[in-house]
């Protein structure tokens, strides 16, 4: 009003202070609910275009910077990627901008799915948090479910939000907008024929009836969320296809955002992420791909293939110690016996000597069950120590044979291994058990039988002293088990957290209590990473020798490794295919 006021008539604002005069009598003229309606136009076009203005005034949300311009994007490109480090709120931050969507543009479906349902479910369960804390979502909302059969949220303006399963059984869904969240998780195949199927036709509003906005057509939405992975992995490809397709000017956006970014903006906490680089089984491989947002690729050298020991995590549920069984009340949660003709092994790598390179002892499980032509080896438990007194180690060995009924123990008696075996050989009373174990002795080496002065000692440990010949041999069997499907393994961490919650009274555990159920599955992933970290040499006999990249460790791939040689030996012995018996051929390695 003050141009107008201030009005003269040969000023050069003359001819602004009259159409200014001429648009508020227009706006004047205009119904309350007319003038109302096109404010709404106006707002709705300025956050349209401003989303993160959008968040803080609308919504009242605070958003980082980082966050600010994620929001934006997602809002302003047909495709995007956000490669995420742990502790960036990724899920959070989809809760949102899902939200915004919804609001900004009614009648928009969207779909969510990711590896595990229940990891879709998330963002619904984060969006109930935030309509708590922002009374303009909560109008805004008309119906929000998170149970796990049917997680969604309803809004009044025919917008709504829906989990699905990444399977087949999601076909025939219909959506304007496809989130799927840990990406890397879900098979190729589903995301093409199946999830991204449901892109049918675009939002619809019906201004674009209208021939003047038939310009405004809106196109559908995809959005990838994860951490990095593997270069072997299908993923990678994928984000190259994004890189070049935002390189090129098209309405794609990549970005990569690793653990620094949540330090500087407070969501991290710099001294916990300086004690876990610090920790003696740190894992290079997995911190580079989930904490700084960058794809491994395994060297050209190395021994192991990626895909060669992913294709065989198969194994839902683990074995657990059995007292771990007590902790959850469920009848379906239970113990599995050994089943007939199996054979159980557990197989160890021996350290004592805590914070040196390359110094952990680890303990592996292995469950040998008959098929036609011999054993399926499942690797059902893994636990590591770093360091560790001979006798405590020994002690915990045999609570181990005990807990899941190995037949046999394999033993890497090379250096501080000889001190377990030596502790083995005796009387071992068990503090924590309150209780003695009898003590045993070696059924394949001699030498080390005699160092055992029980005469009725129990032969059931396999001795394992490795040197070129053997280890070659111990190695190229491994690969081979794998190769060929022979060997199984537990399923990832967020898989195994999937499997966990199924039994009822899992979820209200302490967090350290779920950690140790969880360690079954992490435990093969540190596995996997220490052995595609495996560079071969090759000398002219054929034999291969294999090294580890300094300061890494591949104390995991030798307790495998053991156990694996010992069960291929009992095979030939079982199948008799060679002209050997038990004493003869598994006396000298």
């Amino acid at each position: 009003m003050a141009s107008i006021n201030n009005f003269k008539p040969d000023s050069h604002k003359r001819t602004k202070g009259i159409n200014i005069f001429k648009k508020t009598r227009h706006f004047e003229k205009k119904t309350k609910s007319e003038r109302l309606m096109e404010g709404i136009g106006v707002w709705a076009s300025f956050y349209r275009a401003n989303p993160h203005r959008f968040v803080r005034e609308y919504l009242g949300i605070t958003l980082k910077l980082f966050q600010c311009i994620l929001i934006y994007m997602m809002v302003h490109n047909h495709y995007l990627m956000y490669l995420a480090s742990r502790g960036q709120g990724k899920t959070w931050l989809t809760s949102v901008y899902c939200c915004v969507q919804a609001i900004l543009f009614p009648g928009t479906k969207i779909v969510i799915a990711s590896g595990t349902k229940g990891q879709a479910r998330e963002v619904i369960e984060k969006i109930d948090d935030l309509r708590k804390e922002s009374i303009n979502l909560k109008r805004e909302i008309s119906d929000l479910r998170t149970s796990s059969n049917d997680a969604r949220v309803e809004f009044h303006n025919g917008s709504w939000i829906k989990v699905v399963a990444s399977n087949d059984g999601a076909r025939s869904k219909r959506a304007n907008l496809l989130i799927v969240d840990e990406f890397r998780m879900v098979d190729f195949e589903i995301i093409s024929k199946v999830l991204r199927k449901f892109l049918t036709a675009p939002r619809s509003p019906r201004y674009l009836e209208k021939e003047e906005y038939q310009h405004l057509k809106e196109r559908n939405k995809e959005i990838y969320l994860s951490s990095c992975w593997y270069k072997v992995h299908w993923s990678y490809n994928r984000f190259l296809t994004y890189f070049n397709a935002m390189m090129k000017g098209s309405q794609y956006f990549v970005c990569g955002l690793p653990y620094q970014i949540a330090i500087k903006e407070g969501l991290l906490d710099k001294d916990q992420v300086k004690d876990e680089m610090s920790e003696e089984d740190f894992d290079s491989v997995g911190w580079s791909m989930e904490m700084e947002a960058l794809w491994f690729g395994e060297s050209e050298k190395a021994y192991f293939k990626y895909e060669d020991l992913e294709k065989n995590r198969k194994l839902a549920s683990p074995l657990f110690p059995q007292d771990y069984y007590s902790l959850i009340k469920d009848s379906n949660f239970k113990y599995e016996p050994k089943k007939p003709g199996e054979i159980r092994l557990v197989s160890n790598d021996i350290a004592t000597i805590a914070g040196k390179e390359n110094d952990a002892s680890v303990y592996t499980v292995f469950r040998l069950l008959p098929n036609a032509t011999g054993f399926d080896r499942h690797i059902v438990y893994m636990e590591s120590l770093v360091g560790g007194h001979t006798g405590t180690q020994a002690t915990r060995i045999r609570q181990l044979q005990e807990d899941f009924e190995c037949d046999y123990i394999v033993l890497d008696t090379q250096n501080a291994g000889i001190g377990v075996y030596d502790a083995l050989c005796q009387p071992l009373y068990d503090k924590e058990r309150a209780k003695e174990y009898e003590p045993i002795s070696c059924i394949n080496d001699d030498k080390l039988a005699d160092r055992c002065t029980y005469q009725h000692a129990s032969k059931i440990i396999y001795s394992i002293k490795a040197y070129g010949q053997l280890n070659s041999e111990i190695a190229v069997l491994l690969k081979d088990g794998f190769k060929r499907g022979k060997i199984k393994m537990p399923v990832s961490e967020n898989e195994g957290k999937e499997y966990m919650k199924k039994f009822k009274g899992y979820d209200s555990l302490p967090e350290e209590t779920k950690a140790k159920f969880i360690s079954s599955y992490a435990q093969i992933t540190l596995l996997i990473n220490e052995m595609i970290n495996l560079e071969a040499e090759y000398a002219d006999n054929g034999q291969v020798k294999l090294r580890e990249p300094k300061s890494k460790r591949k104390d995991r791939y030798s307790s495998v490794a053991y156990g694996n040689y010992i069960a291929s030996l009992l095979e030939r012995n079982m199948n008799k295919k060679h002209d050997f018996d038990e004493e003869d051929d598994l006396v000298y390695f």
